[in-house]
């Protein structure tokens, strides 16, 4: 799964790494993202936009926000078929800008975290998908969730789900509403995407929502040091 991760590079640096035509939110870095938070998205709605979605879905459909479950994850093994995610499947997908994501590793009676990111340090995007809720004073509630999978060989030493991080070659067609066709997407998903990550222990500071700053991915040097996952 992924339930926390960092966003912290620079505007001019998204814009020349990620397709961006519209700059629609302001860009602050944190190093501690935690469910229900906005987290920078691309969105394509007259061309790719940056946009802040909250993080958790909520689906066109449902009645009562205040009683959505909200998932921050979706399982690709059913994300085309459950009725919280099928339809954003088809028709809003996106693109969910990191630096890096937390996972925790189960040692005996504790879990340690650990900070993981692309080998080069560069920004990535998880594949998500995203629906707009609107309430009956017609106010619109933007939201996503991030698609998961099994983990690869060496990160399921850490956690036995990794979330889906597309190549940049796969980028324009995952944003592309008019591919509507689940078992080419699923390709995507499966073909375009990256599975190598360099991985540290980092200290239980990450582990407080509260905080959110560059300490959170400062290494644990207490622990073994930087491996290849």
């Amino acid at each position: 799964m992924c339930g926390r991760f960092a966003q912290f590079t620079v505007l001019d640096n998204l814009q020349s790494r990620f397709p961006i035509d519209r700059v629609a939110c302001e860009v602050r870095p944190s190093y501690n993202v935690a469910p229900s938070q906005e987290i920078l998205s691309i969105i394509r709605l007259k061309g790719n936009q940056l946009v802040n979605l909250n993080w958790g879905i909520v689906p066109f459909w449902v009645k009562d926000i205040s009683k959505a479950a909200k998932p921050i994850n979706a399982r690709v093994e059913t994300a085309a078929e459950k009725p919280s995610f099928k339809a954003a499947f088809r028709y809003r997908r996106c693109l969910i800008l990191a630096d890096g994501f937390y996972e925790w590793k189960k040692i005996g009676s504790r879990k340690q975290p650990w900070f993981l990111t692309l080998p080069e340090k560069e920004p990535f995007a998880f594949a998500g998908l995203w629906d707009a809720w609107t309430g009956e004073e017609g106010s619109v509630y933007h939201s996503c969730t991030i698609l998961t999978t099994a983990a690869s060989d060496a990160i399921r030493e850490i956690h036995h789900r990794m979330p889906i991080v597309l190549t940049p070659d796969a980028f324009n067609e995952w944003l592309n509403p008019d591919n509507q066709d689940t078992s080419k997407l699923e390709i995507l998903l499966t073909k375009h995407t990256v599975r190598e990550f360099t991985a540290y222990p980092v200290t239980i500071y990450v582990n407080s929502p509260k905080n959110n700053d560059p300490k959170c991915i400062e290494p644990d040097k207490s622990l073994k040091d930087e491996v290849s996952a």
